[in-house]
């Protein structure tokens, strides 16, 4: 019991303390709180004193800088009045000196139309004084004034026509004397200085043989060695009575050349038969090949061009089994090409670029397939393709005036190609097609009135005319040379130029008895 009691108390003391201690505690922390917030109280009114007193700061800045703004807008603004009113000052003046200029411009007018109509008050008296004179005129010459204008006008016609063809002759022969003596200074030299050779193409070959046996070999049996042959080469082999000789046929040159050389071989070899042929024909295909190839590269290295592209070397080793009018290709090619060369330097362009143009002015004429388009374009645009300078391309596109010329190379390029095909013996022509040319020259000469006789002379290269003298004057014979040379030009096709002389020749002729 005691000890319940005694446990008891012990519990109550301890709550009593434990309660006295919060009590004491609570007054302390209640204290110490009090103490903060009213430091934290001081602290807020000092940090809002100083807030207020910056604000008042930034306010003041704020009305400063506004103020400044303020005072630089309203300058402009004065200046922008003082400009305004300037205008309007100056506008005023110009507006009154518009308005004096305007009543002068009035006065002037109104004169110039007194004045007008006084003129025209004159120029009708004018004409009635001229209606009265031709009247008068009429009367005396019996002639109305439509009439005697008509003549008056085809007096004048024949006097300015007359006139003309004497300028023109003076012209032409001032011409000549200041401009021909430098261009056959040039085209001499470049011809003269210029090598070349000269070879001719047919549509045959011939192939001789030893004796007449091998002709039945080639033939074979039942004709199937020479069908072989020309079923692989595209040759019309002909072999008739002609004595240690066949025909090869064909319009490719480099056909009739590998059937050429595959025919050599195998009469050489003694073994004549189709599979011997195919193969002995294959073999020369490629061998033909490469001799084109090299025969490209022989030419450019000759003519000491470089970075032509391959293709293009075998397009001109291609032309040497090519020839125009009898004149092998190849060598026409490197003989323009020295001859652009040459005139180039004379003329002081650039000699390599001239060389180039010439050498390939006519790879159109051996292309691998056959376009319907002229050579000449054909071959700019294989020159295009392959990468050649604008300058070549055009000389090539130019040279038989397909394309405009854009530099001086092309006339060069044209130049001299007519000079390498018009030379003597450098073409050949078919002699009825030649003997139509020369006839047609005297046909078109004949239809002049006036024209007695027309002779060609100089295998074509000179038309010489001979007119009456008592139906032709001087002034007229000039005019149908001129005449001539422009109808010739316009409807006949020819290489190089004729010369077309009209003579008109007056004889007086008496006789002693």
């Amino acid at each position: 019991m005691d000890l319940l009691i005694m446990i008891i108390v012990g519990i109550a003391g301890l709550v009593m303390g434990f309660l006295i201690t919060s009590t004491v505690l609570r007054k302390k922390v209640e204290k110490k709180s009090e103490g903060i917030l009213k430091e934290a109280e001081e602290k807020g009114e000092v940090i809002k004193k100083e807030k207020i007193l910056q604000a008042k700061e930034k306010f003041l800045q704020l009305k400063s800088e506004h103020e400044k703004i303020i005072q630089e807008k309203n300058a402009t603004i004065q200046t922008n009045e003082n400009r305004l009113k300037q205008r309007e000052s100056v506008f005023g003046q110009k507006q009154e000196e518009f308005k004096r200029k305007q009543k002068e411009v009035e006065t002037i007018r109104e004169n110039l139309n007194a004045q007008l109509d006084l003129v025209n008050k004159k120029q009708q008296e004018l004409e009635k004084s001229h209606k009265k004179q031709v009247e008068a005129l009429e009367t005396i010459s019996g002639l109305s004034a439509q009439e005697a204008k008509a003549q008056l006008i085809e007096t004048l016609k024949d006097e300015a026509r007359s006139e003309a063809i004497m300028h023109v002759s003076e012209i032409v022969e001032e011409a000549k004397l200041t401009a021909n003596r430098e261009a056959k200074k040039v085209v001499i030299e470049t011809i003269q200085r210029t090598a070349t050779e000269h070879a001719i193409e047919n549509s045959v070959s011939v192939f001789n043989i030893d004796n007449d046996e091998i002709k039945g070999r080639i033939i074979g049996r039942e004709g199937r060695n020479i069908r072989t042959l020309e079923a692989l080469t595209g040759v019309e082999i002909i072999i008739d009575d002609s004595p240690d000789a066949i025909i090869l046929s064909s319009f490719d040159p480099v056909r009739r050349e590998i059937a050429r050389q595959a025919l050599h071989k195998l009469v050489t070899d003694g073994r004549i038969h189709p599979a011997r042929i195919e193969e002995v024909v294959t073999k020369t295909k490629k061998q033909i090949d490469q001799d084109i190839i090299e025969a490209g590269k022989r030419a450019t290295i000759d003519l000491g061009i470089h970075g032509m592209h391959h293709e293009l070397v075998r397009i001109v080793g291609k032309m040497k089994y090519r020839s125009s009018y009898g004149q092998n290709l190849l060598q026409h090619s490197k003989e323009v090409a020295n001859l652009c060369a040459t005139m180039a330097s004379e003329l002081g362009l650039n000699p390599k670029l001239a060389k180039r143009a010439g050498l390939l002015h006519d790879i159109g004429k051996v292309p691998d397939n056959e376009p319907e388009l002229p050579h000449a374009l054909l071959g700019m645009k294989l020159a295009e393709k392959f990468k050649e300078k604008q300058d070549v391309c055009n000389a090539i596109g130019a040279h038989h005036d397909e394309v405009e010329m854009e530099n001086l190379i092309a006339p060069i390029v044209q130049v001299c190609d007519a000079i390498s095909g018009a030379r003597p013996g450098a073409r050949r022509e078919v002699v009825e097609a030649y003997i139509r040319r020369l006839n047609k020259l005297e046909e078109l000469a004949l239809t002049y009135p006036g024209v007695i006789k027309t002779y060609a002379i100089q295998a074509g290269r000179e038309l010489r005319v001979i007119v009456g003298a008592d139906k032709i004057t001087d002034q007229e014979a000039t005019q149908i040379s001129y005449d001539l040379s422009k109808k010739i030009q316009d409807e006949m096709t020819y290489p190089g130029q004729i010369k077309i002389t009209v003579i008109r020749e007056t004889r007086a002729i008496s006789f002693a008895k």
